[in-house]
């Protein structure tokens, strides 16, 4: 039994934007994530910390999501940037149950107790402090949703888990930072790095809080064991 994570999967079994032609380490990269996964055991339960389909509907999805569930164990979705697929939870859930996915669940305004640790966390955003509108309101949007997530882990150790970094080399969101703090969050797993941006990732602790980029080209498309 072990819990394990990987963001960035950009799944595209029933679409048309497969990955590949970015090549370097995205080339044969459904292979790549074939062999990366056969780590994984029924006991096991995997995060996919967003950008987990290219799909534009669930329907669309569908093909991704058959393979998500084709997986060992069970798997918690994040929404990314690009998962233009995400849709209410109700409506995600009674999909999942429609199609037969039962080992797919979604981490939305909630969190997921695993052995004594609780599994939080949103997609986050870019926050520029000078910026009004609509970004403005997605940020604060998604700053609720943390701290729900948060909140609805009680006194249970944390770990959290972002699509978006909530710092690298040159940028810090020191309002998701503070909550990370606030809510004394053990670790944090981020992804959306890719490529050249790997070594603008901050991983280590800060704070109190430990940082790990684990994007899925960063992890050479092989989830990384976070837990026993």
């Amino acid at each position: 039994m072990a819990l394990y994570v990987m963001g960035d999967t950009h799944l595209s079994l029933g679409s048309s934007k497969p990955m590949d032609v970015f090549g370097g380490a995205w080339e044969g990269y459904m292979e790549k994530l074939e062999q990366g996964m056969s780590v994984l055991t029924e006991e096991d339960t995997l995060v996919i910390a967003g950008d987990v389909s290219w799909g534009m509907s669930l329907e669309e999805s569908e093909r991704d999501f058959a393979w998500i569930h084709g997986l060992p164990g069970q798997k918690i979705l994040m929404k990314g940037n690009h998962d233009y697929w995400w849709n209410t939870a109700a409506k995600m859930e009674r999909f999942f149950q429609e199609k037969g996915f039962d080992s797919i669940h979604i981490l939305h305004n909630n969190c997921y107790p695993y052995r004594d640790v609780a599994l939080c966390g949103t997609r986050g955003w870019f926050y520029e402090e000078e910026k009004e509108g609509q970004s403005a309101k997605v940020f604060n949007r998604e700053l609720q949703r943390l701290e729900t997530s948060l909140k609805a882990a009680g006194e249970a150790e944390k770990l959290c888990f972002l699509h978006y970094p909530p710092f690298y080399t040159g940028y810090r969101c020191e309002p998701i930072l503070d909550l990370l703090e606030k809510y004394k969050v053990k670790a944090c797993y981020y992804g959306h790095l890719h490529g050249a941006s790997h070594r603008l990732a901050i991983q280590g602790i800060c704070g109190t809080v430990d940082y790990r980029l684990i994007s899925a080209d960063f992890l050479k498309f092989r989830p990384e064991k976070i837990r026993e």
